[in-house]
């Protein structure tokens, strides 16, 4: 009778987890080096080097600079429209706005920490706050995100974005208060997901009485 082999992963497993590993070796080691000597001053070899690959194999993973430097912001975008695309369509868009981005925060802090530490991600928030070409590629990226939320609360309505004002009216709002948020949080002591998902609720709850035409009734 023949002996079993021990069972192995499937090649493309083990690949696949080697690819992921490279490619959150090569995001934490750029952010590494754009918050400690800036991101003009960081070269792509430099960036290499600190994983010891070749130039080859970091393009492998990123078209450039601007890629890497915002790789963990486009993951934490995506979990907030995963979620949103699953909200149940009964919700109301507001309340579906409001509770897709806390149920991300429930769990996108683990999944930051599984490529760099959140200390890491506060101060690549800042470094792009502060870096006038990250600064435009921010704002360009904020506003493509914004109109793809407006057109997936229209699709939810059963609107056409382009002609009823109130799906970009609201997101626009509501972006513009996670960005006051993202802001406050990037400027203050706590770098803790807890502490961004507090603020970001808070804010969150100011909203409709920001609004309203009487502030003086919600002292």
């Amino acid at each position: 009778m023949a002996t079993p082999t021990p069972q192995t992963a499937p090649a493309g497993g083990l690949r696949e987890r080697k690819k992921q590993r490279t490619r959150d070796a090569l995001i934490r080691a750029a952010l590494e080096l754009f918050t400690e000597q800036g991101y003009e001053a960081t070269t792509v070899d430099e960036i290499a080097e600190a994983v010891d690959v070749s130039q080859r194999t970091y393009f492998r993973y990123f078209a450039n600079k601007e890629d890497v430097a915002f790789a963990v912001q486009e993951m934490v975008e995506a979990r907030f429209m995963a979620e949103l695309t699953a909200r149940p369509a009964t919700e109301a868009p507001l309340t579906a706005l409001r509770s897709a981005v806390m149920v991300a925060w429930d769990d996108i802090g683990s999944a930051i920490e599984s490529v760099i530490p959140v200390e890491l991600h506060m101060r690549s928030y800042q470094m792009i706050e502060s870096t006038p070409a990250l600064m435009a590629v921010h704002l360009r990226r904020s506003s493509e995100l914004e109109e793809q939320i407006a057109r997936l609360i229209a699709g939810r309505e059963g609107l056409d974005v382009d002609a009823d004002p109130r799906p970009r009216v609201l997101v626009a709002a509501f972006c513009g208060v996670m960005r006051v948020a993202g802001k406050i949080w990037g400027e203050g002591a706590d770098c803790s997901v807890a502490s961004i998902r507090e603020l970001t609720q808070s804010y969150l709850d100011h909203m409709a009485p920001a609004i309203d035409d009487d502030w003086r009734t919600h002292r």
